[in-house]
């Protein structure tokens, strides 16, 4: 089975078309694989097998290249897996309302391959979960099928590690974590990974492979709320947390910079810490450093609001109420359209409970998508960019520092400027209009 990977003659099924999940896909094209892409959504494979893409940062000419070649094929037809030889598991793993883990699109990906599970199948789960994930849920419920894992089919984790808007991250150059359930899954899964990227990195089991991937999240997640708790004190003592980070960054060693914001974004660094926090209790344990991290930028959208309302309120003596506040950016992230658990929706939110009206342009994305916990603020279309418009709201708030924007004319056009990303000082703007928040 070595060889269907080292010659590219195996046939690879992508399983969930999104962010994760079409970038694999293409970069496995790259590599000489031939790509089935699986999605329940019709609209995304009749997009996909037109040659056009539905993720901005991912260009059209790319996925056209891939179906021209014939290297690249969608289907919402799931009895296809019959037919390739490798699927990677790429769906959304999200929390419920009570921040517990909501593992449905895992279990039910699982239960369609299962029926078309047949004997050399490598199956792979790249989707972000609690340790454990892959032999106490996934295996199960593939060996219901009489097959089993290690014998007949071959089972194996590898956390996905994407850095969307990043120009000078590639699938390729960016290391592969890989746990297999035994040794021929992880042989297996290796090769197949060693095809795509230029390094693997083996460990010894799928749980150790799911920690990892916890393991990057938590990190950032504790070292950012850490940044924005300081961000909090500091600026009651008049120092900007900014200007500390950047001297402190000179030490050659022993400090890695991090750099505060208006709260946590995306669907990793906000989430995962809570699978391990949910695990954790299983085995009696509490994560109260994790669950402290996630309070403190929890709380961050409600502190930019009130330095927006102090800000506010000491240039004109009023408060929010009948205000109109323009928010830059809604994207979780610069130079990016994902808005998936994106900081803004809660600003937008808490400012309209203030009595304010918001509006929001963001070059990245034209409309408000539907969202599980902000379903209210679905369809709102954003603003054109037109400095005449943005010179006649009362507050300009930077939520997200898209490359694309330019914020010497927005500060010049704009009353006042909070600034939640320190857009303004990068671009050499000095201006009493700007507040840090």
């Amino acid at each position: 089975m070595q060889e269907l990977y080292r010659d590219r003659t195996a046939v690879i099924g992508v399983i969930g078309l999104g962010y994760v999940g079409l970038p694999l896909a293409l970069a496995a094209v790259d590599a000489g694989f031939s790509v089935v892409g699986f999605d329940v959504d019709r609209q995304k494979a009749e997009i996909l097998n037109a040659g056009d893409s539905y993720i901005r940062h991912i260009g059209s000419e790319r996925v056209a290249a891939a179906v021209g070649a014939g290297r690249l094929r969608a289907t919402t037809d799931f009895a296809r897996l019959r037919s390739v030889d490798a699927i990677v598991i790429c769906v959304p793993t999200p929390l419920t309302a009570y921040r517990e883990p909501d593992l449905s699109y895992v279990i039910a990906t699982a239960e369609a391959i299962r029926q078309h599970l047949r004997a050399g199948h490598l199956v792979v789960l790249e989707s972000t979960t609690w340790p454990g994930t892959t032999e106490e849920i996934v295996k199960p419920i593939l060996e219901q099928s009489g097959l089993r894992s290690g014998i007949d089919f071959h089972l194996a984790f590898s956390p996905e590690r994407e850095d969307p808007g990043n120009p000078l991250s590639s699938a390729r150059t960016v290391p592969k974590v890989i746990g297999g359930d035994g040794e021929t899954a992880l042989r297996l899964a290796g090769e197949f990974y060693g095809a795509i990227v230029d390094e693997t990195v083996p460990v010894t089991s799928t749980r150790a492979a799911e920690a990892v991937k916890l393991t990057e999240n938590i990190f950032r997640a504790v070292n950012i709320a850490l940044v924005n708790e300081l961000k909090v004190v500091y600026g009651a003592m008049g120092i900007d947390i900014w200007e500390v980070i950047e001297a402190a960054k000179t030490k050659p060693f022993g400090f890695m910079p991090f750099y505060p914001g208006p709260g946590l974004g995306g669907h990793c660094i906000p989430i995962d810490p809570f699978y391990l926090t949910w695990k954790a209790r299983e085995h009696g344990i509490s994560t109260r450093f994790i669950e402290l991290a996630g309070e403190i930028n929890t709380a961050m959208p409600s502190h930019v609001v009130e330095r927006i309302a102090r800000a506010f309120d000491e240039r004109t003596g009023r408060g929010l109420r009948g205000s109109r506040i323009l928010l830059i950016g809604i994207a979780y992230k610069k130079n990016v359209a994902d808005v998936r658990e994106s900081p803004a929706f809660r600003l937008i939110e808490l400012l309209e409970q203030r009595g304010a009206t918001v509006a929001f342009f963001d070059p990245q994305v034209d409309l408000i998508p539907a969202t599980r916990e902000h379903a209210a603020l679905a369809g709102r279309a954003g603003i054109a960019w037109d400095l005449e418009v943005i010179a006649g709201f009362d507050v300009v708030v930077i939520v997200t520092d898209h490359d694309e924007v330019d914020y010497r004319a927005l500060c010049e056009s704009a009353k006042l400027v909070v600034d939640t990303r320190n857009a303004c000082h990068r671009h050499g703007i000095v201006s009493d209009k700007v507040v840090k928040a």
